[in-house]
C-alpha cells in the first residue's frame, strides 16, 4: 500500500526540501526574495543551485531542463545534462546559477505571430522561482518562463504571472479601502477540474483520425450510449481504476494534489480534480498533469483522449477552472460568510467581477476559442458560447434590493433536510449549483466551465486575472476620492448592478429560449472561434491588456494570428486526414459491401428469389447511393484544399469554418450511414462500439 505521506512531494525541490539543504540565511532571503518580488541575489542562486543538483543526482536525475509552455499549446524542453569536462579525460558535476536562472531555446522555431523573423533565432528561458522544481523521467525540471531576445513574451506563463501582479496592486488598494493593512498581497487561486477519456490502445491504433487530429472524424453511434446515465459517478472498472491508482502515485510524488476521481456522464469519460493552488502554480500543475496522463495510460494499454469533441454523439469534455482571489492572511475574498448581506468587502469584489465579465464578455469567450471547443460549446453539454454570470437566488436577491434601494436582510445558511430522522442536517450553501452556466458562483468562487479539456488554463486566467484588476482599479480610483466611503461603496455597487445586471442570468443556459433572452439583453454570441478573434484587437481590449501591462500591442497582434493560424491548421489537418481514410479505408470499404451485395442480388434472381424491395437490393441501393456521394463530396473537398489561399488569417479561418468545415460534416454523415450498412467484417477500422465500450 502506498505511503501517501512519504510519496507525496518525493520527486519535488519544494520548500520542505530548501529548508533541510539550504543554509538558513538563504532560505529566509530566498522567502524575501519571492514575498517582495525582487530579483535573485547571485549568491543565493549559487547556493540554490548547487543544493538543487545534489537532491536532483540523489534522486536518480542526469539531466536539467527549463520546461516551458510556448504558444503551440503544449509544454517544451531541452534536456542538459549535469555532466562537464574536468580535464584529462574525466568529467564533473556542474548547475551553475547560470544555469538555473537563464536558458536559451530557438525562439523562431517556436509560434510567434510575427514577434520573431526566422534568422532572429535567440529567445531566453528565465525560472519561475514561485514554481517548484520537480523531477520528471530522471529530469530535473525547472518551471520558466520564454520570451523573445527582445523581451516579447513567447509563452503562456508570461502574461498570465504579469495579470496575477496586476490583480494583487488593485486588490491591495480595495483592502486598503476597508482598512485591511495587515494584508501584504492578494493571490488568484484556481482548482482545475480536468475531463478525460479512456480507449484501449490496440483500437486507438488502428484510428487514422484518433492518431493524427484527437478526435473521431467518423464513427456512428451504437445501439447504447449515455442515455441511460448509468456511467456518471458509476462503479470504477478494474482497468481504469489500476490505471486512476497508478496516476495518483505519479502526481503524488511530484506534489500535484490530485483529490477528486470519478466516472463522467459519456461511456468511457472520466475526471480528475486537484485543489486549489495559486493560479501560476496551479497552470504548471494541470499541464503536468496532462502529460502524465498520458503517458500513465500508455503503461495500462490505454490512451488518454484530451480533446474537446472526441466522439459525436455523447458529452466532450471540458476543464473546469475554479477560480478566487486570497489575501495572505487567508482571507478568501469571494466568501460571502454567513450574511453576505452586511459584508460590503466581500460584495464589492463580486461586483468588480460581474462588471468585468459583462464588460469583457468576447474576450472571456475568446479565452477558451478554439476549434476543438467549438464542437463542445452550445451542445447541451458544456455552457452556450454567450458569457452570463450564474449568482443562485440569495445573491441575485440581495443586489437586486440593493439596486432598489430596499431594506436587504441575509437569511443565513438554512439546514439541509430530507425528512429522515437518521439524517444528520447541516447548513445548506448560500446558492444551488448551475451545471449551465459559463461563469456560475459556487459558494466561495467561480466556476468557468468554458475552458476546452486540451488548453491550458494560463490564458483564461490571464484574461479573468486583467479585466478584474482593471475593474478594481477603476473602483479604488473612485473610492479613494469619496470623502463618505461607505455611502460611495453603496453607490457604486448600486450602479453596477444597475448597469451590468444583464449577465447575471439564473436560467437554464441550454434552453433555446436563452438565445433569444441573452439577444434582447444585448449580450455578445460567437459561436465559433473566427467570430470570437474578430474581437480580439478592439480598441477595449486592447487597452485594458496594455494599461494593465499584462500584453503589449506587438504581443497581442501576435496571438491573434498565432490562434487564427492553430484554428485554420487544425482543420486543415484534420480534413487531410479524412480524405486520406476515405480513400485508403471507407470507400474501399463500401465497394466491397457493393460487390457482395451485387452478387447476392445475382444469385437471388438465379434462383428466382429476388425482390425489388428486398433487403439485398434495397440495401445495394443505399451503399451505391451513398458512395456515389461520398465520391462526389471527397472530389470536392480535395479540391477545395488545394485551392490558393486567401491573403489574411482571419480569410483563411473563415474559408475553412465556412467551406470546409460543412463538407466534412457531410462526408461524415454519409460514412456513418455506411458503416450502418457495412458487415463487420468489412468495416476497415474500430467503430465506437470498441472505443466506448473496449476499456471495461
Amino acid at each position: 500500500m502506498t505511503d501517501i505521506m512519504k510519496t507525496f512531494g518525493s520527486k519535488v525541490f519544494d520548500d520542505k526540501v530548501m529548508k533541510e539543504r539550504l543554509s538558513d540565511k538563504t532560505y529566509n532571503e530566498l522567502h524575501r526574495t519571492l514575498k517582495n518580488g525582487t530579483a535573485l541575489d547571485a549568491a543565493l542562486a549559487e547556493e540554490i543551485a548547487e543544493a538543487m543538483k545534489q537532491w536532483a543526482i540523489e534522486n536518480g536525475a542526469t539531466h536539467f531542463t527549463h520546461w516551458f509552455h510556448p504558444l503551440s499549446g503544449a509544454t517544451a524542453e531541452k534536456h542538459e545534462s549535469f555532466v562537464s569536462t574536468a580535464g584529462g579525460g574525466s568529467i564533473k558535476l556542474v548547475f551553475s546559477p547560470g544555469n538555473l536562472v537563464k536558458g536559451e531555446a530557438d525562439a523562431s522555431s517556436f509560434p510567434s505571430g510575427g514577434l520573431r523573423d526566422t534568422f532572429e533565432a535567440r529567445g531566453y528561458t528565465a525560472w519561475d522561482p514561485t514554481s517548484y522544481a520537480f523531477i520528471k523521467d530522471g529530469i530535473l525540471c525547472l518551471p520558466t518562463v520564454f520570451a523573445s531576445y527582445s523581451g516579447e513574451a513567447l509563452d503562456h506563463k508570461t502574461p498570465l504571472l504579469r495579470s496575477m501582479d496586476a490583480l494583487n496592486r488593485q486588490a491591495m488598494r480595495i483592502l486598503h479601502i476597508f482598512g485591511n493593512e495587515n494584508v501584504d498581497h492578494v493571490k488568484t487561486t484556481v482548482g482545475a477540474e480536468q475531463e478525460y477519456f479512456l480507449v484501449d490502445k490496440k483500437y486507438y491504433d488502428e484510428r487514422e483520425d484518433l492518431r493524427f487530429t484527437g478526435r473521431t472524424l467518423f464513427g456512428a453511434m451504437p445501439p447504447k450510449g449515455q442515455e441511460m446515465h448509468d456511467h456518471y459517478y458509476g462503479s470504477i472498472k478494474t482497468r481504469v481504476s489500476a490505471f486512476m491508482k497508478d496516476l495518483n502515485e505519479e502526481l503524488w510524488a511530484l506534489g500535484i494534489q490530485a483529490k477528486t476521481e470519478h466516472n463522467e456522464v459519456a461511456p468511457s469519460q472520466h475526471e480528475l480534480a486537484n485543489n486549489f493552488l495559486t493560479t501560476n502554480v496551479s497552470v504548471d500543475q494541470n499541464n503536468l498533469t496532462m502529460e502524465v496522463m498520458k503517458k500513465t495510460a500508455k503503461k495500462h494499454g490505454l490512451e488518454c483522449l484530451l480533446h474537446e469533441k472526441p466522439f459525436a454523439g455523447v458529452n466532450g469534455s471540458g476543464k473546469h477552472n475554479n477560480w478566487s482571489m486570497k489575501t495572505d492572511t487567508g482571507v478568501n475574498l469571494l466568501e460571502p460568510g454567513d450574511t453576505p448581506a452586511e459584508n460590503a468587502q466581500f460584495l464589492l469584489f463580486l461586483c468588480a467581477v460581474i462588471k468585468a465579465v459583462d464588460e469583457y464578455q468576447d474576450l472571456i469567450r475568446i479565452s477558451i476559442a478554439s476549434a476543438g471547443n467549438d464542437h463542445r460549446l452550445g451542445a447541451s453539454e458544456a455552457p452556450p458560447a454567450i458569457v452570463s454570470v450564474f449568482l443562485g437566488n440569495e445573491l441575485t436577491e440581495i443586489l437586486q434590493n440593493i439596486a432598489n434601494d430596499e431594506e436587504t436582510v441575509s437569511h443565513g445558511r438554512a439546514p439541509f433536510r430530507v425528512n429522515v430522522n437518521t439524517i444528520p442536517a447541516f447548513p445548506k450553501d448560500n446558492t444551488d449549483r448551475n451545471r449551465t452556466s459559463p461563469f456560475a458562483f459556487t459558494g466561495n468562487k467561480f466556476e468557468f466551465r468554458m475552458p476546452g479539456s486540451s488548453q491550458s488554463v494560463a490564458t483564461p486566467n490571464t484574461v479573468l486575472n486583467t479585466v478584474i484588476a482593471e475593474e478594481l482599479k477603476g473602483f479604488a480610483n473612485e473610492l479613494e476620492k469619496a470623502e463618505d466611503r461607505s455611502g460611495a461603496i453603496h453607490d457604486l455597487i448600486k450602479r453596477v448592478v444597475n448597469e451590468h445586471g444583464r449577465i447575471i442570468f439564473n436560467g437554464n443556459g441550454y434552453d433555446t429560449s436563452w438565445l433569444e433572452e441573452a439577444k434582447r439583453r444585448g449580450l455578445s454570441n460567437y459561436p465559433s472561434t473566427p467570430e470570437a478573434l474578430a474581437h480580439y484587437l478592439d480598441e477595449k481590449n486592447v487597452r485594458v491588456f496594455t494599461d494593465n501591462n499584462v500584453l503589449s500591442e506587438k504581443e497581442l497582434l501576435s496571438r491573434y494570428e498565432i490562434y487564427l493560424e492553430k484554428y485554420w491548421k487544425t482543420i486543415n489537418i484534420e480534413a487531410k486526414t479524412m480524405l486520406d481514410m476515405l480513400k485508403k479505408d471507407l470507400l474501399p470499404a463500401g465497394l466491397k459491401q457493393e460487390e457482395k451485395l451485387m452478387q447476392t442480388v445475382k444469385t437471388e434472381k438465379e434462383v428466382g428469389l429476388y425482390e425489388e424491395n428486398g433487403y439485398a437490393a434495397s440495401t445495394l441501393k443505399s451503399v451505391h447511393s451513398l458512395l456515389a456521394s461520398l465520391s462526389g463530396c471527397t472530389k470536392e473537398l480535395d479540391e477545395k484544399l488545394n485551392r490558393k489561399l486567401p491573403e489574411s488569417a482571419m480569410k483563411i479561418a473563415c474559408y475553412f469554418r465556412d467551406d470546409i468545415l460543412p463538407l466534412m460534416t457531410t462526408l461524415r454523415k454519409d460514412a456513418d450511414r455506411l458503416e450502418l450498412v457495412c458487415d463487420r467484417q468489412i468495416w476497415p477500422i474500430p467503430t465506437y462500439r470498441e472505443l466506448l465500450f473496449g476499456a471495461d
